[in-house]
């Protein structure tokens, strides 16, 4: 009996299980033939397994928010990417090896040693389970979109549009979803931050993932050997994306989308790396003796977030008044304060929420602070790892940026 065969008897097989499952009303069964292709691709198929978690990371939906489970696992993404763990794990058990030059690579390198800190500061974590649970997820994020990416990328040439689409496409049905729920509140500000659930949690990780999309999407309506049509597809994506990120009030998203911009600007103006680094430098060290002037002035900035969108980026400088701005400090100072007692191996992985309280002090505190381990971290990639993982952990991070600058700056 040939594969061929084999493939036929066992997808029909399926189709009849489902089939009888829908007919005595236990529509759960119907799950089976889909499980049973998603693990036939994962072993014969990987480029199409990745492509359906990629297709559904933006449609996910964390079951725990909605009260349906105690685990807050994202479904079905997380478990498909655990299963991938396993999988992947299990075939480099059996011999199977990556691309020698995708070992040496000097991202790889950092993005290992930064994994290797973080286990080793589970064992003094404060909260080791929790902090054993952040590793792993680590792990089957950077074994699935690092090193199976990139394997995915060297042997496609055609893989990186792909990943773009199975990434815009789904994200431009969550905007539609987005977009039409906040219509029926007047695409007022306080709706616009929980209106995105229950794909994302707020408008912060949504507003994240657009201004993480907008780049790319708006560089491939300008690539070359590009036909009309994809053009105008691309184009249409970039339109209905950059309409989210505005609608998001994610005054975040919008900075960092200037700061690429102006950072796009600088290298096609030809600026290196290093003379970059050396203004900055520079920069830094003008702030620092001008600190005192600069808060004076941008405390005399009273203008709150707003539905209003000049009122709302004027805003973004409001460290007297707003609340949102205000509470980001209130988190800084208590990663800072963490760290000075925990500077070497930190608090451990995924447990600033629950430590972070008792650090906060009464002149920092706004109408938002809690002292409950509810809302989030500290609003900083890189003081968030400096509170769980020590002064490593920063490097780390750290390590990561100027590999990938150096790495950007070369192309």
């Amino acid at each position: 009996m040939n594969t061929t065969t084999v493939g036929w008897l066992a997808g029909s097989a399926m189709l009849l299980l489902a089939a009888a499952g829908w007919w005595v009303d236990v529509p759960y069964v119907l799950a089976v033939p889909v499980a049973a292709l998603l693990a036939y691709w994962a072993f014969a198929r990987l480029d199409l397994y990745m492509g359906v978690v990629l297709a559904l990371v933006p449609l996910s939906i964390n079951l725990g928010e909605l009260g349906l489970t105690s685990v807050g696992w994202y479904m079905p993404t997380e478990p498909m990417l655990f299963a991938l763990l396993l999988l992947s794990c299990a075939r480099w058990l059996s011999g199977k090896r990556l691309d020698r030059m995708l070992w040496k690579h000097p991202v790889t390198w950092v993005i290992l040693a930064g994994f290797v800190w973080m286990g080793l500061t589970i064992l003094p974590s404060s909260h080791p389970v929790v902090s054993l649970k952040a590793w792993i997820s680590r792990a089957w994020f950077m074994v699935a979109f690092y090193f199976l990416l990139a394997a995915w990328f060297q042997h496609s040439p055609k893989a990186q549009t792909r990943f773009l689409a199975l990434l815009l496409v789904p994200m431009c049905i969550v905007v539609t979803y987005t977009i039409v729920r906040h219509a029926g509140h007047g695409f007022g500000k306080g709706a616009g931050h929980w209106v995105m659930k229950p794909f994302f949690k707020d408008h912060t990780s949504y507003g994240a993932v657009l201004a993480m999309l907008l780049p790319p999407a708006i560089a491939m309506v300008w690539r070359k050997h590009k036909t009309a049509l994809a053009r105008v597809l691309w184009g249409l994506g970039v339109v209905w994306l950059s309409v989210g990120t505005v609608l998001s009030y994610t005054r975040a998203a919008w900075v960092s989308l200037a700061a690429v911009g102006a950072l796009w600007a600088v290298m096609k103006l030809g600026v290196r790396l290093k003379p970059l680094l050396a203004a900055s430098v520079v920069a830094l060290g003008g702030l620092a003796l001008s600190w005192d002037a600069l808060v004076v002035q941008l405390e005399r900035n009273n203008q709150d977030s707003s539905d209003n969108f000049t009122q709302h980026i004027e805003s973004i400088s409001n460290v007297s008044t707003d609340d949102s701005n205000l509470e980001r400090l209130n988190r800084w100072s208590c990663a800072l304060a963490m760290f000075e007692e925990r500077p070497f191996w930190g608090w451990g992985p995924g447990t600033y929420q629950f430590e972070y309280a008792p650090f906060q002090t009464s002149t920092l505190r706004t109408r938002i602070s809690t002292n409950n381990a509810d809302l989030g971290n500290a609003h900083s990639e890189y003081l968030g790892p400096l509170a769980e993982q020590g002064i490593l952990g920063l490097l780390a991070v750290l390590g990561l940026l100027a590999a990938t600058l150096h790495l950007g700056f070369k192309l």
